[in-house]
């Protein structure tokens, strides 16, 4: 059987990779050298405190030499090689594979079990979008009810002399199509809301963590400003701890350049204009966008999102501000000013644009990409684009970009890379 046979294979080439001698092993973990050669050939099987004895010495966790572990990772393996028919595998190595490195192997086992079941979420979300006519009436109702919370909102903003009456009827609409939008939001998650099956892993990335946690603090933290390091040790996750520690780091080497009080009183002498504030404290852009993102928010400052993104598109850093939220795909409509500054390096970018629907805010974008690190010839540059958002004010017609193809309603656009699913 060959989970009995790799059994001890696995023992002996762990050994053979640390450079242990077989007299060395067995005498440390109590047994003759002639009864271990028994066990590395497979000829004695082995459990309970021996196995765990013997893991210690060869510095591996246990389970991966027990008789179980072979069926466990080895049909994983298979099926992701029987999943990736175009891939040239090695197929009758494969147990090999989990004799001779046992920890790779089961890392590659538990990928797979990973991508199978985010495969199958997938589908069934995306079935769910496409034939579900509950999420669709949902998502109408949303949509329908925010519109008519708008427009009387409006009203009661464009004109100022309204009559007592029909401004307190018009309160009164807002009341009511508000607890309307309230209830069909929560069906429409009710609808999308997916449960993870028992035991699964963490879903949310590092990144995610580590902006949750900036959320908390609604992206400001006066130790910042106070010239204090930020540890953020109460963070759990390793990755996302380091991810707060060089959002740190940047925050406070802006904070330096561009003092809070200083650079506030200039913000609000500039009406917040970017290019005029790079001007005044001469510094480059990003630089301006990411301080006026995380000014504080108790000093009346307005609203201010922010997005950061790598060359390939991949959104590494992004502060939402209302219904402004790039996907963490990659998948985001192509046509956002963010991505747009990648093809034009150095250039300043700056767009009026809003999500489908009348109901949704036209947001002022401020874009820029430029390259980080030193400049080398010998190195390609690496160029990072920055992007801030916030609310338009002004009377600027709004372009329409989208969420992502997948769920974009927007008809004949010329940059759809995929078919729309609702």
């Amino acid at each position: 059987m060959p989970d009995r046979v790799l059994t001890g294979t696995r023992a002996r080439n762990r050994r053979l990779d640390l450079g242990l001698r077989q007299a060395h092993v067995a005498r440390i973990v109590g047994i003759s050298g002639s009864y271990l050669n028994l066990i590395e050939h497979n000829r004695r099987r082995i459990a309970g405190k021996l196995l765990t004895d013997l893991a210690e010495v060869l510095q591996i966790d246990a389970a991966l030499l027990s008789d179980d572990t072979t069926d466990a990772i080895l049909s994983p393996i298979k099926e992701a090689a029987a999943a990736f028919p175009e891939a040239i595998v090695e197929d009758a190595r494969a147990e090999e594979l989990v004799a001779r490195f046992p920890g790779w192997a089961a890392l590659v086992a538990a990928q797979r079990r990973r991508i199978t079941q985010l495969e199958e979420r997938t589908e069934a979300l995306s079935n769910r979008l496409a034939h579900d006519s509950q999420i669709a009436n949902s998502l109408h109702e949303v949509i329908s009810t925010a519109t008519a919370i708008r427009s009387t909102a409006s009203i009661l903003a464009e004109t100022p002399d309204l009559d007592r009456e029909w401004r307190a009827r018009f309160h009164t609409n807002i009341d009511t199509d508000s607890a309307r939008l309230a209830q069909s939001s929560q069906a429409l998650l009710g609808f999308l809301d997916m449960e993870m099956e028992a035991g699964d892993t963490q879903t949310e990335s590092a990144m995610e963590v580590a902006e949750a946690e900036l959320a908390k603090s609604g992206f400001y933290f006066p130790d910042i400003d106070a010239g204090m390091e930020l540890r953020f040790d109460d963070v759990e996750e390793p990755s996302a701890r380091e991810i707060l520690r060089n959002w740190a780091k940047v925050a406070r080497n802006d904070a330096e350049r561009l003092p809070l009080e200083e650079f506030s009183q200039a913000a609000r002498a500039t009406a917040y204009d970017p290019a005029r504030l790079a001007a005044w404290f001469n510094v480059p852009l990003n630089v301006i966008f990411r301080r006026l993102a995380h000014l504080p928010t108790d000093r009346e400052h307005p609203l201010m999102g922010l997005a950061v993104c790598d060359a390939a598109g991949v959104v590494t850093f992004q502060k939402p501000v209302l219904d402004f939220r790039l996907p963490r795909s990659g998948a985001a409509c192509p046509l956002w000013p963010l991505y747009q500054a990648l093809t034009q390096p150095g250039r300043a970018i700056r767009r009026v644009v809003r999500l489908p629907g009348g109901a949704h805010t036209p947001f002022e974008c401020f874009a820029v990409a430029t390259p980080v690190g030193d400049v080398s010839f010998v190195a390609e540059p690496r160029i990072t684009a920055t992007m801030l958002v916030r609310p338009a004010k002004n009377e600027d017609t709004p372009d329409v970009v989208g969420p992502g193809c997948r769920v974009c309603t927007v008809k004949d656009c010329t940059s759809r890379r995929h078919p729309s699913l609702v």
